[in-house]
């Protein structure tokens, strides 16, 4: 039987028999790559800042109404995020039905409370949280909830 050729960036390396925990690497990880469905089937894949909360198993996306992401989740809440290593050897996907919360009209209305909230567990405290009020409902941003369905991963070693 013919063994296919082996990429060169690969060549010399093994996927490795060490546990893997790609929950992990999506609690650690601010930068990802967020899958939803366009109207037509096909994917859309967005670059987003997610945070992971690790003991509720659910996925926190900031976006802003009106974008492609946004409005294919409207439309189709199936949604897959996949995070990589600052090194580039090991991926995690997390997939599940994603709900949005917002836009809100009121700087403190539960909708701009979601992304307060958000913001605290993602990066902490903001420098002005009456600014950032203001510009989550001038934005007209959005928070995308997850609950994570299955989760997969590798590390290539």
């Amino acid at each position: 039987m013919h063994q296919p050729a082996v990429p060169r960036a690969l060549r010399g390396t093994t996927v490795t028999a060490t546990p893997f925990d790609p929950r992990a690497l999506l609690a650690e990880s601010r930068l990802g790559v967020l899958a939803t469905i366009k109207a037509d089937g096909r994917p859309q894949l967005s670059p987003v800042m997610p945070y992971y909360d690790r003991d509720a198993d659910v996925l926190y996306v900031s976006m802003t109404e009106g974008r492609a992401k946004t409005v294919n989740l409207r439309r189709d809440p199936r949604a897959a995020l996949e995070v990589t290593s600052p090194d580039g050897w090991s991926w995690a996907t997390a997939e599940g039905t994603a709900r949005l919360v917002g836009p809100g009209t009121d700087p403190h209305g539960p909708e701009v409370e979601a992304l307060v909230e958000y913001y605290r567990r993602a990066a902490g405290e903001h420098p002005d949280w009456n600014e950032y009020r203001s510009v989550m409902v001038s934005d007209r941003r959005v928070l995308m909830t997850m609950p994570v369905d299955h989760v997969y991963g590798a590390t290539i070693r």
